[in-house]
């Protein structure tokens, strides 16, 4: 089939490169969001996907909305049977999704109808899931709500932060999406209405839903900080500044701390929560980078009974 390709953040990039390797397919097109300001320049940076096509020679559409008429009549012109979609970031109006005889087919990181929307891996760690996957659905005018092609399941193991957990769902689900091109193609594949029960959201994950909430029992706020990095980051407030907790852990067998409530010594960081305690293991104080959280209880010079979230 000749395809255009939609996608944008570096998790695409896998299944693109899948298509572009299997050799049945023709990549005709990539369509991505438009180059974006990065870093401390703030100077426009193109995506990840737009880069992998440039250096794969193929044309790159970067509307400002889909529903650009120029965009809509080049896509029209290129005339593609098909178009994968991974993370593109943008909805598509109707007027794109008729323009490939065979619709636009999306590969989403969960086990539909489980965690539609925006944040699915996220929403999957923070639920405490033991298993998720990924899908590949036909694209309608709902949110994720239209039929499945085809789906892999994939363990979501006790560390998993959700930037792991993607990336093994991005080179898995690139060769799911290859597949699903393939059975599309040769008539063997056929996409089958999601179930009505078991729907749940994902939207995006904000920064105030990223705050660690210390009355929580322990094994939340371990879920929490895993589900919230990289992105946006899990953190709390320390002496009136955020404190982002890059990596923690549940100690189950201390319980002596108020929730929020610090305690440190030469090697260890703990933090009370409404069960028993986590320790902390990595963070980043304002304004700095990365470090071990004992590190930074040294430098801070932490006094006893002092507290976290206020």
């Amino acid at each position: 089939m000749k395809l255009v390709f939609a996608g944008t953040p570096e998790v695409a990039v896998p299944a693109l490169d899948a298509l572009l390797a299997s050799g049945r397919h023709e990549v005709a097109a990539v369509v991505t969001r438009p180059d974006a300001p990065a870093g401390r320049g703030r100077r426009l940076v193109a995506s990840p996907v737009a880069e992998r096509a440039e250096e794969a020679g193929i044309e790159v559409l970067k509307p400002a909305r889909p529903r650009d008429e120029d965009f809509l009549a080049r896509l029209r012109e290129i005339a593609p049977d098909c178009c994968p979609v991974v993370a593109y970031g943008a909805l598509l109006p109707k007027a794109a999704l008729d323009v490939p005889a065979r619709g636009w087919v999306n590969l989403h990181f969960s086990l539909l109808p489980a965690w539609r929307g925006a944040a699915p891996v996220q929403h999957s760690v923070m639920a405490g899931d033991e298993v998720t996957g990924a899908s590949t659905f036909l694209i309608e005018e709902g949110l994720d709500s239209g039929p499945v092609y085809g789906v892999l399941t994939e363990e979501v193991r006790p560390t998993d932060t959700s930037g792991d957990l993607l990336t093994r769902l991005a080179f898995a689900g690139a060769g799911l999406l290859s597949a699903t091109m393939d059975g599309i193609e040769d008539g063997t594949l056929h996409a089958v209405p999601q179930p009505v029960d078991g729907v749940t959201l994902a939207p995006k994950i904000t920064v105030e839903d990223a705050q660690v909430q210390w009355s929580a029992p322990a094994l939340r706020v371990d879920r929490v900080v895993r589900g919230c990095t990289p992105a946006p980051g899990a953190w709390t407030i320390f002496r009136g500044e955020r404190l982002k907790l890059v990596q923690a852990a549940p100690v189950l067998d201390r319980a002596d701390l108020a929730p929020g409530e610090l305690s440190a010594s030469k090697n260890n960081v703990y933090v009370g929560t409404g069960s028993h305690a986590v320790e902390l293991l990595w963070v980043q104080p304002q304004g700095k980078k990365p470090m071990r959280a004992a590190d930074w209880a040294r430098g801070v010079r932490i006094v006893p009974g002092e507290l976290l979230g206020i």
